[in-house]
């Protein structure tokens, strides 16, 4: 007989809660490892410690961070892209009048933080290429602030949150492959063209077996980082040849390929990869950061497009959207908890520091900048909501 696993948005919304709290406490490890006197020079030469071959003439030799930051990264964008393919397919998203709100509010909940972002850091040279750093919501960190809330979070409003952040993790990709590539190898990017292509033809030939595709992704992910688009964009690519069948409601068919994938990965990215990749990246040294350093232009930027753009955009979409017709408010919220969770939304953590390293590479002191808008944004959104969503009702 053939084990059924879990339904996917069960799977999803427990993991992803449970992930979440490890992510957390990754990224209170990584400021801890930072900045005391025992560990912060070992923290540092860990993340460069050169462990492989030159594999791209740009990035140069391998080290653990970017191992990290391009290679454990690629497996949380193949499951971003399976997460995205299946919601279209067989998911939130296969009904077109569902997909309506989450849509709506994912396209303002970008746009606004990045207008935000732009108004307040735009004019100082060199830094508008961040204007996508606030883009995404990191659903891990969201979904295990709301499994902390427990029962005072409808259901619909944790799904309405999870469609939202499938969304703009679409619109990241996309900003990614678009905006923060640099030189193109149009040898390699060919190469990758028709990897993918026979990806795409074992599809149409019914090939079922993940092996193949698995195969298929790691030589498209060399392929990519040869041609000067970020690797890690190989990953939602290859999820979007692998087979899906519908499953007709949950729990999920146990035949589909992109079901298994799904499952399979859920575990190790939400417990390995995305805390690796936070426990890299979050350590930033605060010895040299004074109060005055907030209104930074690049600081206040990011912090004010992730707590203020995030919660304007999402709120306003939901209200604009009801009050013309075109869509409702999840079933059972409150507009108070709708107002929270956009809040939440304003979390940006994972997705912002990896946009920020690719806008402002090699320059520490802009980095550092980066994580203490990410930190501090992140962190006021998260406190702001929790205290909302305490303090609301189930219903209006």
């Amino acid at each position: 007989m053939i084990r059924r696993p879990l339904s996917v948005l069960r799977d999803f919304l427990s993991s992803e809660a449970r992930g979440g709290l490890v992510l957390i406490a990754a990224a209170v490890l990584a400021l801890l490892a930072a900045n005391l006197d025992a560990t912060a020079q070992l923290y540092e030469r860990l993340l460069h410690w050169t462990t492989g071959p030159v594999l791209s003439p740009a990035l140069g030799a391998m080290t653990v961070h970017l191992w990290i930051n391009d290679g454990l990264m690629a497996l949380f964008f193949l499951l971003v892209g399976a997460e995205i393919k299946r919601e279209f397919v067989d998911g939130r998203l296969a009904d077109p009048r569902k997909r309506r709100l989450p849509f709506v509010a994912a396209i303002a909940g970008m746009a606004v933080p990045a207008i935000i972002y732009l108004v307040v850091a735009g004019a100082t040279p060199g830094l508008a290429r961040g204007w996508a750093i606030p883009a995404a919501t990191d659903i891990a960190f969201a979904v295990g602030i709301l499994a902390l809330l427990g029962r005072r979070v409808p259901v619909a409003l944790k799904v309405f949150l999870t469609a939202v952040a499938i969304v703009d993790d679409m619109g990241a990709v996309a900003i990614i492959a678009v905006f923060y590539t640099h030189a193109i190898d149009f040898g390699a990017l060919a190469a990758a063209a028709g990897t993918l292509a026979a990806m795409w033809g074992m599809n149409r030939r019914g090939v079922r077996r993940l092996a193949p595709y698995m195969a298929g992704f790691a030589l498209l992910w060399f392929l990519m980082l040869l041609s000067g688009v970020h690797a890690t964009v190989a990953g939602v690519l290859a999820a979007m040849t692998v087979p899906v069948a519908r499953s007709r409601g949950a729990p999920d068919d146990a035949t589909s390929p992109l079901h298994r994938l799904e499952h399979a990965l859920h575990p190790w990215v939400a417990y390995a990869v995305v805390p690796l990749f936070a426990f890299a990246n979050a350590g930033v040294p605060l010895a040299g950061v004074a109060p005055e350093t907030i209104r930074h232009p690049l600081v206040a930027g990011i912090a004010a497009a992730l707590f203020l753009g995030k919660q304007a955009g999402i709120l306003g979409a939901v209200a604009i959207a009801e009050r013309t017709g075109f869509a409702r408010r999840p079933g059972g919220a409150s507009w108070r908890q709708v107002y929270g969770v956009a809040l939440l939304a304003g979390i940006g953590f994972t997705m912002s520091l990896f946009i920020g390293g690719l806008a402002f590479p090699g320059d520490p002191a802009l980095a550092d900048e980066v994580k203490v808008g990410v930190l501090a944004g992140s962190l006021l959104s998260a406190i702001a909501g929790v205290l909302v969503l305490l303090s609301a009702r189930k219903a209006d």
